[in-house]
C-alpha cells in the first residue's frame, strides 16, 4: 500500500498517513487527524508498505482527512499571523525568568487548540514557571519542545560552503545521526573540525548523505591487514583510497610500499 509522508513543521519528524486511494503528489498540503488534534501538513514523499508491515504497526495508520482547500489555506495564514505575536510574548517571558534557552519557532495546531514553542538549550531545562505563565497568556494546551541546532537551520536557512541553499532546508529531510565515523569512512577527518562543520556548527549533513555511496564502494576493497597478491608480489594492505579504489600494500620485504588498483 502506498502511504504519504507528511510533515507539519520543519523541525518535527515525518509521519506516515493512509492515502485511501487519494490522488496526491509531493508538495500537496493535507488536513489530518492526529493524536494531538487536527493538523495541516505538507506531503514530502511516499512510502510503500507491505501487508505484513501494516499488520506489524502498533495501531492502524491514520487516514488523510482531505486535501487542503482555499479555506484551509486562509485559516493557516491567520494562524501564521498569530504566531508572530506569540513569539514575542514567549520571548519576553523567557527573559523575565532568565532562562538559558533560545526560542526558535512557534506552531499553532490547525484546530487552534494547542501551541508548541520550539527552543534550543544546552542540556535539560526546568521550565515549569514559564509553562505556568504561558498557560495564563494563551489559555490553550502548551507544549515546550526542545530541538537541535540543525533544526534551527531548517527554519532560518542559510548558504552552505558550496554556494547553494542548505541541504537540510531544501531536499534532505531525514538527516539521521551524523557522526565522526563518517569522516573516517570518507577519509576527510584530517581536514579538521572547521572544514567539516556546517553553518550550524555541527558536522556537515553531506557526510550522512554520501554514506551509502562510500559504504558501497568501500565494500569492494580488501580489509586493512589482509594479505593480497599484486603485480609487484604478495603483501599486506595497510591503507585505503576509497574514491580512487586503490589500496596501499607493504610487500613481503617489509620495506616496499606500493599503491595498487583493486582491479
Amino acid at each position: 500500500m502506498k502511504v504519504a509522508a507528511v510533515q507539519f513543521h520543519p523541525w518535527d519528524k515525518i509521519y506516515n498517513f493512509d492515502m485511501s486511494g487519494m490522488e496526491l503528489t509531493a508538495g500537496d498540503y493535507v488536513v489530518v487527524e492526529t493524536k494531538l488534534g487536527v493538523e495541516m501538513g505538507k506531503i514530502v514523499g511516499f512510502e510503500d508498505y507491505s501487508d505484513e508491515a501494516l499488520k506489524a504497526l502498533p495501531e492502524p495508520m491514520k487516514l488523510i482527512t482531505r486535501q487542503a482547500n482555499k479555506e484551509d489555506f486562509a485559516k493557516a495564514l491567520e494562524l501564521k499571523k498569530s504566531k508572530i505575536k506569540a513569539f514575542a510574548e514567549c520571548k519576553a517571558l523567557i527573559k523575565k525568568h532568565a532562562m538559558p534557552i533560545k526560542l526558535v519557532d512557534v506552531h499553532f495546531s490547525f484546530d487552534d487548540s494547542r501551541v508548541t514553542f520550539a527552543f534550543i538549550a544546552d542540556g535539560r531545562v526546568d521550565f515549569r514557571e514559564l509553562l505556568k505563565d504561558l498557560n495564563k497568556v494563551f489559555k490553550k494546551n502548551i507544549r515546550l519542545q526542545q530541538i537541535g541546532i540543525r533544526d534551527e537551520m531548517k527554519i532560518n536557512g542559510d548558504t552552505g560552503c558550496c554556494g547553494r541553499n542548505l541541504c537540510c532546508q531544501s531536499f534532505y529531510k531525514d538527516l539521521g545521526n551524523v557522526t565522526s565515523d563518517l569522516a573516517d569512512l570518507q577519509q576527510v577527518a584530517h581536514r579538521g573540525s572547521e572544514r567539516l562543520s556546517g553553518v550550524c556548527g555541527r558536522l556537515k549533513c553531506c557526510l550522512n548523505y554520501e554514506k551509502d555511496l562510500y559504504n558501497s564502494i568501500a565494500d569492494k576493497l580488501p580489509l586493512v591487514g589482509e594479505t593480497i597478491k599484486t603485480p609487484h608480489g604478495r603483501g599486506q594492505v595497510i591503507a585505503w583510497h576509497v574514491l580512487k579504489q586503490t589500496v596501499d600494500v607493504v610487500l613481503e620485504d617489509k620495506e616496499t610500499i606500493v599503491e595498487v588498483n583493486i582491479e
